[in-house]
């Protein structure tokens, strides 16, 4: 039996409809789900771990791609339960496939962690390599890509590059669309953590929507 059948067969055996219902609702309808809680969910991921012995083996993006296949929202919460699982071994030949996921079936509770973890990993790893792609991303129409390229460097702290997510932020802060506004607010309040004074003077500098600005003054 492979890894993808057998996280059915677990997933399967823990359905649940009285709480796939309510779960649908929170995602706003765009997904059907098993009904599996996240601690049970998380637990189910720990047996499937230790039974296949995946983590130790080499990264596999096919699996990944499988599971972003499934139907149920659960099965890409597994597949980026696996990402962070194996981010070591994630590198930059897998950005495409990051790219692939954050168009597909995007909404934030994908998407942010797919910048957060793999997306910012690989883009600290190898800005060289990675910068100019998601440069494209900055103004790409696609919002989801947008919001991944001015949330990526989200844990990066005192390694942010400051003008980068400035010039990001920018670009971006005439959009009225509620995801990119509360993006910008995000990134700002989390960068104020770090630099609080720099975000101040930016925010104060600059015409941004009152969600971001409300967002991103938290701290300052």
């Amino acid at each position: 039996m492979n890894e993808l059948s057998f996280l059915v067969i677990l997933f399967e055996e823990k359905r649940n409809e009285e709480n796939s219902f309510p779960m649908k609702k929170y995602m706003k309808d765009h997904f059907p789900f098993l009904g599996i809680k996240t601690p049970l969910r998380r637990e189910l991921m720990r047996l499937f771990y230790k039974e296949t012995g995946i983590l130790k083996e080499a990264f596999k993006p096919t699996l990944v791609e499988q599971l972003w296949e499934k139907e149920e929202r659960e099965y890409q919460y597994a597949a980026l339960d696996y990402i962070s699982k194996s981010l070591k071994k994630v590198n930059s030949t897998h950005m495409p496939l990051m790219e692939k996921l954050i168009k597909t079936k995007s909404w934030w509770d994908t998407v942010d962690t797919l910048s957060a973890h793999p997306v910012g990993k690989i883009a600290k790893e190898y800005p060289e390599i990675v910068a100019p792609t998601i440069e494209s991303w900055v103004t790409d129409e696609h919002l989801w890509l947008r919001r991944t390229a001015i949330l990526y460097q989200l844990r990066y702290k005192a390694e942010t590059d400051e003008d980068r997510l400035y010039r990001y932020i920018l670009k971006n802060a005439n959009s009225k669309e509620f995801f990119i506004q509360k993006a910008i607010g995000w990134a700002l309040r989390e960068y104020s953590k770090t630099n609080p004074t720099s975000v101040r003077q930016f925010i104060a500098q600059n015409s941004l929507a009152k969600l971001s600005v409300r967002e991103g003054s938290k701290y300052v």
